[in-house]
This record gives structure tokens, sequence and C-alpha cells, in this order.
């Protein structure tokens, strides 16, 4: 898909052809070299806990004897015993990212429904290809599922989310959940989530959209995938879009933008959940490429956006429930 300007929407084009120029088809030298974030600023983010939240780390041991560090989020209010539980992914191709840049964005999903969120930092690809970034997630999972209780959470209602990479986790958090039938699910939430490792559907096809173009997508899959990247013996755990079964999955929200190069996986994710009897929200926003919600916050596309994740999470923490087994 090749992006003109004018199919990018009005409040976007700015800062999306400012980000086109700084992150167009990046090779997997670039992506190692250009990923990390400015020493100062990602001392400023990991640092800063939003207003009206707190920030607690706990601490998992990993087989190998390594730690896998968990950010807990909550509110500054009461405390109920009862809250809704979920993990959330942070995004970064699968290749940079920390679970503190993203806290702000946690806000109104946890005012909103007076959830407990807990966040891992999982090893990104720079650091092990899949998979370890899997592994890290599912045992945050159950790390959460087995203290509820201490947290104040209901065990009945644990949900996974994230956006991108964080998306792609979180599908495959949820269907390896699923397949292992040891932590219930009651809902997820991958937004805009990156699935398929195979880059043939149109839209992601010679995609030259800013902020996450083809060339990008193919290298940090690569980096991803590691030895597997190419072959036929790629798992549904490590690019969801293969999968062949989805039934069992939990109840689902998603949206993405209609010129991003995920557009087209991300529409056939949703119609195999759906032909799979699993309930699914969905929209597909115009003229909005990858992230355009974080990049430009204030753009109405954004705040529509926004708000149908942030109103379909509070009917979902009312709704849904799923028993631990």
């Amino acid at each position: 898909m090749q992006v003109r300007r004018d199919m990018i929407d009005p409040e976007l084009r700015r800062r999306g052809a400012l980000l086109g120029r700084v992150l167009a088809a990046r090779s997997e030298e670039q992506l190692r070299r250009g990923m990390s974030v400015p020493g100062a600023v990602d001392t400023w983010l990991r640092a800063r806990v939003p207003r009206g939240l707190t920030r607690t780390e706990e601490h998992v041991t990993r087989p190998d004897g390594s730690t896998l560090r968990l950010f807990v989020y909550r509110s500054t209010g009461p405390r109920t015993g009862d809250a809704p539980g979920l993990l959330w992914i942070h995004g970064g191709g699968y290749a940079s990212g920390a679970p503190e840049y993203e806290a702000a964005g946690l806000r109104p999903l946890i005012s909103g429904s007076g959830a407990v969120v807990v966040s891992p930092a999982y090893r990104l690809s720079t650091e092990a290809p899949y998979p370890a970034a899997l592994d890290d997630c599912y045992a945050a999972l159950r790390w959460l599922r087995d203290h509820a209780e201490r947290l104040g959470v209901r065990s009945d209602r644990i949900a996974v989310a994230g956006a991108s990479a964080g998306g792609g986790l979180t599908a495959a958090t949820t269907l390896y959940a699923r397949d292992r039938g040891k932590v219930a699910v009651a809902f997820q939430m991958p937004i805009y989530p990156m699935i398929d490792d195979r880059g043939d559907t149109a839209s992601t096809r010679d995609n030259d959209a800013p902020v996450w173009d083809a060339v990008t997508n193919r290298s940090a899959w690569r980096m991803y995938l590691g030895d597997l990247a190419g072959t036929a013996d790629v798992p549904a755990y490590a690019a969801p879009a293969r999968a062949t079964d989805f039934s069992g999955l939990p109840p689902t929200l998603t949206y993405v933008g209609d010129i991003e190069a995920f557009r087209d996986e991300t529409v056939a994710y949703v119609e195999n959940l759906r032909a799979a009897g699993v309930p699914v929200e969905f929209r597909e926003f115009p003229g909005a490429y990858h992230g355009f919600d974080a990049i430009v916050p204030k753009a109405a596309v954004s705040v529509a956006a926004r708000a149908f994740r942030d109103q379909w999470f509070g009917y979902a923490v009312r709704t849904y429930s799923a028993p631990q087994p």
C-alpha cells in the first residue's frame, strides 16, 4: 500500500511527515541503533508516575535465575478488594520500550474502573528472540493470578491488553493461556496488534506510511524470530495470525488505522475470532497510521479511538468474567 499525503487525516499529517523522515525504512542494524531512548528522556520517563496513580515494583525469578521486573499501577484512591486485574504489555516492535513509558496512557483505564495494572519489563528482541518475551508475559499473567487476593483483584476478572507489539503479545499470551489451561483470561484488548510475520497482506506490502512501514516491519520480525524467520515453522504463539483455532478465546476489543501496515492482519484476526463465536468490538479509523492515538493524542480521531477503548473496557469489567481453573 502506497500512502499519499491526502490519505492521512489532516490532523495527523504534520507529525506524520516529520516522523516519516526520521523513521522510514529501517534495517535491523538501524533498529538496533535507533530504538533506544536518549538517556535523559529515558530517566525522566522511568521515574515519572502519573498523577493519581501509585507504582510499586515486584520481581519474578525466571527458570534461569534471572529476574523479571513487574510494575504494579493502581489508583491512589480507596481500595475495594474486588478490582479488575489488567496485564498491560508495552509496545515497541518487540525490540524497544518499557512499562514506564506507557504509564500515562493507563490512567483513564484505572480511574474509570479501579483496575490494578501489572506491566512486565519483558525481554526485548535485542536481548533474546522469541519465545523470551512470551515466556515473560505469561509468567507475569500467572503472577497476577497467583497474587490476586493480595492485590485486591478479583481472580475471575483478569484481562490482557497492549498496543502494537504489546497487542501481538496480548494475542499470543491469551492464546497460550487458553492452550495451557492454567490461567483464565476474562477479556483482551490487542490494539493495532503486530501479529503476522509474513508481510504478504495488501496493507503491508510496500506500505510506506509514517512511523511503521513494510521495511521496518520485516526487520523487526527478523529480530524477534531469530532463526525461525522466513521458515514455515513460525508458531502461532510467535505470530498469532498463523493460528488455526480461535475458539475459546476471550471477548476482544481492537482497533486499527485504515492506512497502516497492520490493517489487514487485524481485520483477518477479527474475522477469525467472530467465525469462532468470540464476541468482538472492532473499529477502523480512517486516515490513521500506526500509533496515531499516542503520537497525536489531541487529534479528533485519536480522542475517538481512546474513548472507544476506555468505554468498552468499562463495559467489559462489568460484564465478562472467567473463573480460574
